[in-house]
């Protein structure tokens, strides 16, 4: 495949400016949200906008990215999500910001989103050789981990010396420019549908489950990983409580866990994009499960005074985190037939969106009922118990064994 490294390449130059934009402004909200509010009530609406959008739509827009040109599609979603955040600039220019109008473009940029992101990932199978996909997942990780990395302490500083018009103004350009380095490439479409005269969005959302259906493993692989969100993701939004509450820890000690996370899912991603790996993608799946959630477990059973070994647990989990996801997107590109792969995709992100919600809801009982050190046992338990059943699963036993190639359709 002549060419394929200069094409990622260009693609990936523009993704690192518009992910690293999109999460300095993200933060940059949340930041002014609470200082303006200083109510947990109004950042959790705001990070429900930001979600639910996503969860709802996800699997109806795989439909119509299987049909679209998927260049095209990244292209209008990006420029979408700019205009969006044009007119958020445009409101605080004109100094009327209003909560509400807040939401309604979180929602409307997580619209964007839902078309974007399984766009992207189901592209990638069509430009770049198999044997080159867990070190581009390995690759993308590391720019997600940046982001995630660099996001907070950037919003700080520019929320803090800047109008937030001009914050905004910076994700605008980061949109662009990935629109223009998408203009530079070719993207190829899978055959088969993209022609198809007329949609059926439910008929055709029914093929995306049934492709899963139809792979035992992959089946088996959804179930779990959508199980292991529901005790992750609650856990997940307990960090700076736990930070606070258990280990009497404040700002920077709060900040050091973000940093940690974020270092351990760079660290990660940079194993994978170095060096290939030959283990089964499987294998490494389950194992990441049942390394997460020891780290969570442990994390759970520290002493008030051992908040150095919590940050080195945050450490690995964050490495575990991002090694499980660059696997399950290898998986589902060397498994499922690539004319329904946006839909797949679409499903998937969908699917563990919706514990992120649960856990986004149930926070203030889970920390006032169970408290914050059990949550963080219990679900750490869940996981590994989760993960060390998985290894013993006939399907995924299979499937770990059985060499996969990515199919087109016909």
């Amino acid at each position: 495949m002549p060419g394929w490294k200069r094409v990622f390449g260009i693609i990936w130059t523009g993704q690192l400016i518009s992910t690293l934009s999109s999460s300095i402004v993200g933060y940059a909200v949340v930041f002014w949200l609470s200082i303006e509010t200083k109510s947990a009530e109004v950042l959790a609406y705001a990070t429900i906008a930001a979600l639910l959008p996503q969860m709802i739509i996800g699997p109806f827009t795989g439909v119509f990215i299987d049909r679209w040109d998927r260049r095209r599609t990244m292209i209008v979603a990006d420029i979408f999500i700019a205009v969006c955040t044009l007119f958020m600039a445009l409101m605080f220019m004109n100094g009327d910001v209003k909560i509400s109008f807040v939401y309604l473009l979180l929602v409307m940029r997580s619209v964007g989103s839902a078309f974007h992101v399984p766009a992207l990932q189901a592209s990638i199978p069509l430009l770049a050789p198999e044997s080159e996909l867990m070190r581009i997942s390995g690759i993308n990780q590391v720019i997600q981990s940046v982001s995630v990395i660099a996001g907070p302490a950037l919003a700080a500083l520019m929320i803090s010396v800047l109008n937030m018009t001009w914050v905004l103004m910076f994700d605008v350009a980061g949109a662009l420019i990935a629109v223009v380095t998408l203009l530079l490439v070719h993207i190829p479409n899978p055959p088969g549908k993209k022609d198809a005269p007329t949609p059926h969005v439910l008929r055709e959302l029914k093929e995306g489950f049934r492709e899963i259906y139809s792979h035992p493993g992959l089946l088996w692989l959804f179930i779990i990983i959508v199980i292991a969100h529901f005790f992750i993701m609650p856990v997940a939004v307990l960090f700076p409580l736990m930070t606070i509450n258990h280990f009497n820890g404040g700002t920077w000690q709060m900040s050091i866990v973000e940093v940690a996370w974020g270092l351990g899912m760079l660290a990660g991603g940079a194993l994978l994009g170095i060096k290939k790996v030959k283990i089964s993608e499987i294998m490494i799946i389950n194992s990441t499960f049942l390394v997460l959630g020891l780290t969570f477990l442990f994390s759970g059973l520290l002493p008030d005074t051992g908040f150095w070994f919590f940050a080195g647990l945050t450490l690995i989990g964050g490495i575990t985190m991002a090694v499980y996801s660059a696997s399950f997107m290898v998986v589902i590109q060397t498994t499922v037939d690539t004319a329904v792969m946006g839909r797949v995709f679409s499903i998937y992100g969908s699917l563990t969106l919706l514990p992120s919600m649960i856990g986004i809801l149930q926070t203030g009982f889970i920390a006032d009922s169970i408290g914050v050190s059990n949550a963080f046992i219990i679900s750490g338990s869940a996981i590994a118990i989760l993960g060390f059943c998985a290894f013993f699963i006939p399907a995924l036993k299979a499937m770990a064994k059985k060499p996969v190639t990515v199919k087109s359709a016909e």
